[in-house]
């Protein structure tokens, strides 16, 4: 059975934005914007796992701050909905991918805080806010040995893109870093308590059909979404293929 994973709102009109978990062995689904207690936990419990994406800045107001800068724009419906389903899922110990965005709310919902904006709060000369084409190198990350996503790529640099101006400034209680770019942000975290919950800065999304160290990330993520027998325990997140043979 191929697991049912929810993503988070996101509309795109130019690219197939689903298509890389179709190809991966999930079966994708984009719920309606909701607030909604009722609609959120039947969202929740249609989903094997959650794929948070990229998208709006999340609200300073999550992490104890006001916004600073004319460029900070979150939408306060989203944040809502995205943290009740990342509550739920770290409760039950579902799996749970993040992607820009979904780095940022998940260190935020863990107690962690961002820069608002890079260039303004932490500049350097590391291009954080590419220009199209999304598929190519922007700049490179280290990935730090023993954690999942080394085990992953099993590589100790990474060439990524990037398309963000907001970053994670202190790191959430119960998250680890597993890798840090050229001018020392986090760019990849995990979750050690949890089953499955890593998160990465980059965009998977804009490379899957050309690179491989992005086809593998959605590949482990889907592994962990397999719905495990009852009473047995399902497929690591380490699995090499994300069919749920």
């Amino acid at each position: 059975m191929r697991p049912v994973i929810a993503v988070m709102p996101l509309v795109d009109d130019e690219r197939g934005s689903l298509w890389m978990l179709r190809e991966a062995g999930a079966v994708p689904f984009m719920p309606a914007l909701t607030t909604d207690a009722e609609e959120i936990r039947r969202i929740f419990d249609m989903s094997d796992g959650l794929l948070m994406t990229g998208g709006h800045d999340v609200d300073p107001r999550r992490y104890g701050e006001e916004p600073r800068f004319d460029n900070v724009v979150p939408n306060i419906m989203r944040d809502a909905m995205e943290t009740a389903l990342l509550r739920l899922a770290l409760a039950d110990d579902r799996p749970v991918f993040g992607i820009c965005r979904g780095l940022q709310i998940i260190n935020v919902h863990c107690g962690g805080t961002l820069y608002q904006d890079l260039p303004s709060e932490h500049p350097s000369g590391v291009e954080h806010h590419q220009k199209p084409p999304y598929d190519r190198p922007a700049h490179r990350v280290h990935v730090v040995d023993g954690t999942p996503l080394h085990d992953e790529l099993r590589v100790d640099d990474l060439a990524v893109n990037s398309y963000h101006h907001q970053a994670i400034r202190t790191l959430g209680d119960g998250l680890e870093a597993m890798a840090v770019s050229e001018d020392g942000l986090v760019e990849a975290v995990h979750r050690p308590a949890s089953r499955y919950c890593h998160a990465v800065q980059w965009h998977p999304e804009f490379r899957y059909r050309t690179d491989v160290a992005s086809r593998l990330l959605f590949r482990s993520f889907v592994a962990a979404c397999c719905p495990r027998p009852a009473g047995g325990i399902g497929p690591s997140a380490s699995t090499p293929t994300a069919q749920c043979l």
